[in-house]
């Protein structure tokens, strides 16, 4: 019988974790503002993709974005050409939950959410046919020519290694 690496059984054990501490100021938000803040912040990154309709396959579905380690959710349906932050409930189209070190990665580029599916840090529940067109239009971004992500992307890299040192 072949044996495993042992630095690929421990590697989810190694992700960061945010401690519980650092999510208290957020919890005490409600969740619908959290929600609010991340539409208006997507609004205005995707505002050209949104008018080109790149998103109308999110049209009246509802995504849930689960933030493990912090115990916050984002409510998100596309609503009338706008992005728009849903109550919270029991019906959702798609949900995707990671740790927020690896949603950082991901933003960043420097994990494949592929990678991270397959390594079980990236969890998607629902309708797949939605989370594999989500994934196509991240997948698609043209980031390099626009500079709200590109300055996002370049702080990432900067932080992350902090982020990591810190929190494993």
């Amino acid at each position: 019988m072949p044996h495993s690496n042992p630095s690929t059984i421990y590697q989810l054990d190694l992700t960061p974790k945010l401690p519980g501490f650092l999510s208290t100021p957020f919890k005490l938000l409600p969740g619908k503002l959290h929600s609010k803040i991340l539409v208006h912040f997507l609004n205005r990154v995707l505002a050209e993709q949104i008018r080109q309709g790149e998103l109308d396959f999110l049209s009246r579905k509802r995504i849930t974005v689960k933030i493990n380690d912090a115990n916050i959710y984002y409510y998100i349906s596309l609503l009338d050409g706008q992005l728009i932050s849903n109550i919270a409930g029991d019906r959702y189209d798609l949900i995707i939950q990671a740790s927020l070190y690896d949603y950082l990665s991901l933003i960043a580029r420097k994990e494949d959410p592929d990678t991270l599916v397959f390594q079980r840090r990236l969890i998607m529940q629902g309708e797949t046919e939605l989370g594999l067109e989500l994934k196509n239009f991240l997948d698609s971004l043209d980031i390099e020519s626009q500079i709200s992500f590109k300055a996002i992307e370049i702080l990432l890299n900067k932080s992350l290694p902090i982020y990591k040192q810190l929190f494993s």
